[in-house]
């Protein structure tokens, strides 16, 4: 057991976004189940927490109900090999109801925002030629899909 997990806070979805989300990436899996006991603030064997494994991090996905909501402020960040999984991510994490934003940014359908980076953006920005790094970073400020292609022609 990690001695810090992150717990992100669904309304009733969580048992469906842990399913989504160990799908999309190797060493993820889904550890333990618990439910709401009788007497308890939600509907009696309900899914209350859900205990997951997602890229070998462990996390848990609560269904705490509609009081919380995800913002900007917190993000997962993927760090993506090939334009490929970058491509890959993107379209399944805004399939049935996910939102782009800006900079490799997006929301999935839960509203947790990710990160899909590239790791040839990350390369780029710590070139020591000042003026490539000033190029790349404001061609990435124009994009929402991060692009290798066009970041390396920055």
């Amino acid at each position: 057991m990690e001695k810090i997990r992150p717990c992100l806070w669904y309304d009733g979805d969580a048992e469906a976004a842990v399913a989504f989300y160990v799908s999309l990436f190797p060493d993820s899996e889904v550890q333990k189940v618990t439910r709401y006991p009788e007497g308890g603030p939600g509907e009696p064997g309900a899914v209350l927490t859900v205990d997951f494994v997602m890229a070998g991090r462990e996390y848990t996905a609560l269904n705490g109900g509609p009081e919380f909501r995800f913002t900007e402020a917190v993000s997962l960040s993927v760090d993506c090999d090939s334009q490929e999984e970058v491509d890959d991510l993107w379209d399944r994490f805004l399939a049935d109801g996910g939102e782009e934003s800006v900079c490799g940014w997006l929301k999935d359908r839960w509203g947790l925002s990710w990160q899909i980076v590239p790791r040839r953006l990350v390369e780029l920005l710590d070139d020591p030629d000042s003026e490539r790094v000033a190029r790349v970073f404001q061609a990435m400020l124009k994009m929402r899909r991060l692009d290798v292609a066009a970041l390396e022609a920055a």
